[in-house]
């Protein structure tokens, strides 16, 4: 197997991905490009493996804040999946989101939320509506709707993404404590103190028993916490957490 072989441009997918999840991401982008360049070389155009690596590079694009050049890319995923695997496929109901996700970050509401939507109806309709894909969808459209003020609505969908999660990870699943602490900084931003301090401490546990007591995700829940009660004026039970 030579550089140039389609199998050398995965490894190097997945090592960037690697250096991705790590933050290095001067390091994952050249490798994302080679490995870009390899299958574009091997594939025909709109072969799936060509969509996942442009997937790949808007999604770190996103995380650098080069905004432009994300959504080049992720509407090139979005394309070549179309082509590829067909409009109801559940890499087009991804890359609709990923699309989505960028929009959020700029406060383009409107689309974002048009994306979300598709990507919902692909995931309700392919896997049905108990599908831990159709949760992530619910949770995205909620905090879409948080973050546009609409928090009524934000709390419906919240609320069904947890009851999907519960129903098919049980009750100590570290994504039903997300669903948890997600309802709870949305009652947190409502000044609704005592539910936020409910659903905060029933995340807890389940994520100290998941991740352990150290994990950077219990620092942001017990921060989370604090900042919850010296809202309240409670200084010292802030202090304990802070």
């Amino acid at each position: 197997m030579g550089p140039d072989h389609p199998d050398f441009g995965t490894s190097l997918s997945h090592l960037a991905v690697l250096y991705f999840s790590q933050g290095r991401y001067a390091e994952a982008e050249p490798l994302m490009k080679r490995s870009l360049t390899i299958k574009e070389n091997a594939y025909w155009s709109r072969h799936s493996s060509v969509a996942t690596s442009h997937s790949n590079l808007g999604s770190l694009y996103r995380a650098q804040g080069r905004f432009r050049e994300a959504e080049v890319q992720i509407k090139l995923s979005l394309e070549l999946y179309e082509m590829a695997l067909g409009h109801e496929h559940q890499s087009v109901a991804t890359s609709l989101s990923n699309l989505a996700e960028l929009y959020l970050l700029q406060a383009r509401y409107l689309e974002a939320e048009a994306l979300h939507e598709r990507s919902f109806a692909i995931r309700e309709k392919v896997l049905g509506h108990e599908h831990p894909h159709v949760a992530i969808s619910l949770n995205n459209l909620a905090g879409l709707y948080r973050a546009r003020g609409d928090y009524a609505k934000a709390e419906v969908y919240y609320k069904r993404s947890l009851a999907i999660r519960e129903m098919v990870f049980g009750p100590d699943h570290p994504d039903v404590a997300g669903s948890l602490t997600n309802l709870a900084g949305l009652y947190n931003i409502q000044g609704r103190y005592a539910e936020a301090e409910e659903f905060y401490k029933r995340g807890q546990p389940i994520l100290e028993r998941a991740l352990g007591h150290e994990h950077p995700h219990i620092a942001v829940l017990l921060n989370n916490l604090a900042g919850l009660y010296r809202a309240q004026g409670d200084y010292a039970k802030a202090e304990v957490y802070y």
